[in-house]
């Protein structure tokens, strides 16, 4: 499991298991206000085959293939395309796909810092939000990378307390 934007964390992440068929590979886009509500960053849900920064995949656009602007609480998700191996994963089924939306990131980040005492950076907590969305055997080994520094994202974090209303 991992997050995706761009793609360049997840893509270090499942490189080494595209091929093993063992492996269940799960990737948790930023869904910003919802997948489909016109303030998202989820672009293998909301985006449709275009040209960004050279290359052909998902791409956040209108109709006549301007660019549009891609909303995350994550700056680091926040990006109008997707890597093309990420959305070639996507149309080949070969990773489950998971919209995560911004309060649902805040809440798993604030989880993860009380249970366990780390602070994940806010792009890794859509990852961790992923993990309430999946079913899971008590077989089943999860690997789930949390990059990134979450020291740098406490200010929006506080600043959008509000979203774990009923929570805490």
């Amino acid at each position: 499991m991992a997050c995706v934007g761009g793609g360049s964390n997840a893509a270090g992440t499942v490189y080494h298991y595209v091929d093993d068929e063992r492996v269940g590979i799960i990737l948790a886009e930023a869904g910003g206000k919802g997948a489909y509500s016109g303030h998202t960053a989820a672009t293998i849900h909301a985006g449709s085959v275009g040209i960004l920064h050279g290359a052909r995949t998902l791409v956040m656009q209108t109709a006549d293939g301007q660019i549009v602007e891609a909303e995350s609480i994550s700056a680091g998700l926040d990006y109008p395309g997707i890597g093309p191996m990420h959305a070639n994963m996507a149309k080949q089924r070969r990773a489950t796909v998971l919209s995560i939306n911004d309060d649902e990131a805040v809440r798993a980040a604030y989880e993860l810092t009380r249970l366990e005492g780390i602070i994940p950076a806010l792009e890794s907590a859509h990852a961790i939000a992923a993990l309430s969305k999946v079913q899971f055997k008590p077989s089943d080994v999860v690997v789930l990378t949390v990059s990134g520094r979450g020291d740098k994202d406490v200010d929006t974090y506080l600043a959008n307390k509000a979203m774990l209303e009923g929570v805490l």
